[in-house]
């Protein structure tokens, strides 16, 4: 398999296990995997949280661990990387409007690369693309 260059894009209160378990599996398998914030640098934390269905008519959420950045959003050349990653959680409901955000998400998109997005890392309709 050859190593491939991965791009994470979080925020605060992404689905801790969608974020850590992806960006750290990934690794595991040789892939170069850059997290990345808007308005966040290496170095920086977000906080993530874990939602859970305990038999109310809803989930819980509670607070995850801090997910670190290792690599600086405004830095990003979407050309450089072979892969997308979009966790879930409730990062993804603010990050999407933000235009840098959308730009690199489009670029995945018209070059046909991959892209896994995970529960509300998913578009609610297909205009983001």
């Amino acid at each position: 398999m050859s190593v491939k260059k991965i791009l994470m894009l979080v925020g605060d209160f992404v689905e801790d296990y969608e974020a850590m378990v992806p960006f750290q599996m990934l690794q595991m398998v040789g892939h170069d995997v850059h997290a990345v914030c808007p308005g966040k640098k290496a170095g920086d934390t977000v906080k993530t949280a874990v939602h859970d269905f305990e038999g109310d008519q809803t989930y819980s959420e509670k607070p995850g661990h801090r997910f670190a950045i290792n690599h600086d959003f405004d830095a990003v050349d979407p050309a450089d990387y072979d892969g997308l990653v979009i966790p879930g959680g409730r990062a993804p409901e603010y990050i999407r409007l933000n235009p840098r955000v959308l730009e690199i998400v489009r670029h995945f998109s018209a070059a046909e690369k991959p892209i896994a997005a995970v529960c509300h890392g998913n578009p609610p309709n297909k205009r983001l693309f």
